[in-house]
């Protein structure tokens, strides 16, 4: 018989975000797997649909099953601990990459702050400059706000391109002229 592994949990801050992280007894770090699509607006059934898909075969090279955990009861709680579907944060930050590939805005602004704030305590560090989390997350907080709102504005460009294309396939279509990749060669 297989013995239950039991993850402890902790709020993690992220920026605008609160999440519960989870910690394995073989101190390796997990997130829910709903949680994680919930943090870039979307519906566990994304993400679920993502560990099935060829993406994550395509960015981690394999496939992946989430753990289900049990989770340390807190003192406060009436019933036994939890269960979740637990996803190591390397296949969580694959999920946010696949959708800043689909242009999900929350993902992008979340990714790219992410990103800035690991190259920025690098930096820190081999600068002797020391910020406390409270600093860190702070900044994280206004660049993912600040990041939304010019991601939105990038993507504006880009749906009103989308826009504009779909309405000339339509007038295309109903002058009956033949699409762009309807002529064979030489013709």
């Amino acid at each position: 018989m297989s013995e239950t592994v039991i993850a402890t949990r902790k709020t993690i801050t992220i920026g605008p975000l609160s999440v519960d992280g989870f910690m394995l007894p073989d101190g390796s770090y997990r997130m829910s797997q709903t949680q994680t699509a919930e943090a870039i607006g979307l519906n566990e059934i994304n993400a679920r649909r993502f560990l099935g898909s060829k993406s994550i075969k395509g960015l981690l090279g394999k496939g992946y099953t989430p753990d289900t955990l049990a989770v340390e009861k807190t003192d406060d709680s009436k019933r036994g601990g939890t269960r979740i579907n637990a996803l190591p944060l390397e296949v969580v930050s694959a999920f946010w990459l696949q959708q800043c590939t689909k242009g999900n805005k929350k993902a992008i602004a979340l990714t790219m702050a992410l990103l800035t704030e690991t190259l920025e305590r690098r930096f820190d560090n081999a600068f002797g400059v020391d910020r406390t989390e409270d600093d860190y997350n702070a900044t994280l907080f206004k660049r993912v706000e600040s990041l939304e709102t010019d991601v939105g504005e990038a993507y504006t460009v880009a749906d009103d391109m989308a826009r504009e294309v779909s309405e000339l396939r339509r007038y295309i279509k109903e002058q009956g002229l033949p699409g762009p990749y309807s002529l064979e060669d030489g013709e």
